[in-house]
């Protein structure tokens, strides 16, 4: 199921946190509960990806996106991801969920998130985020001119481009 307590918490301590820029990291505080775990008493792969979520929409409540959504009736889509699992993450363990956007394509933007526990990391995911209007997919470079941050336009790193590269590659099933 999915955690809406978490989200409406989530979004609600965001509201009282400053404004970030765009390129400023985003920190959520989280523990790992009863309904996160797997039968091996550990975060689970999948719930991982729930706590990405939503640190994506803690940043994008501190860097002033969410009145923007709300008005032009937007949404956010994910268009892709990578993960590395590195430590373990176990039951009632406190835990941080890091998450920046580190550059746009022109139509997606790419966020970095990851997991620490005690200092260390747990995870890192590379993540290919966008936002729908009723004509589908905005420009990102759109969403960010409409933010105030026209002009923003940082360089997308070598291994962001190698894995934008690698997933245009890759074959997609026929239906």
């Amino acid at each position: 199921m999915y955690p809406y307590l978490r989200l409406i918490s989530t979004l609600l301590k965001s509201r009282r946190q400053p404004r970030l820029e765009l390129d400023r990291e985003c920190v959520i505080e989280c523990r790992a509960g009863v309904t996160d775990i797997d039968v091996f008493g550990e975060l689970n792969n999948a719930r991982q990806l729930v706590f990405f979520e939503l640190g994506r929409w803690a940043l994008s409540q501190q860097v002033g996106f969410m009145p923007l959504m709300r008005k032009k009736k937007w949404g956010f889509v994910v268009g892709g991801a990578s993960v590395r699992y590195r430590r373990r993450v176990p039951f009632l363990s406190r835990f941080s969920v890091t998450s920046k956007i580190l550059c746009h394509d022109g139509r997606w933007f790419y966020f970095i998130q990851e997991i620490y526990r005690n200092g260390e990391i747990c995870t890192s995911a590379l993540m290919k985020a966008g936002v729908t209007g009723k004509g589908g997919l905005v420009p990102a470079t759109e969403v960010a001119i409409e933010m105030g941050f026209e002009g923003w336009n940082p360089e997308i790193p070598q291994w962001v481009q190698a894995w934008i590269d690698a997933e245009g590659k890759r074959p997609w099933p026929n239906s």
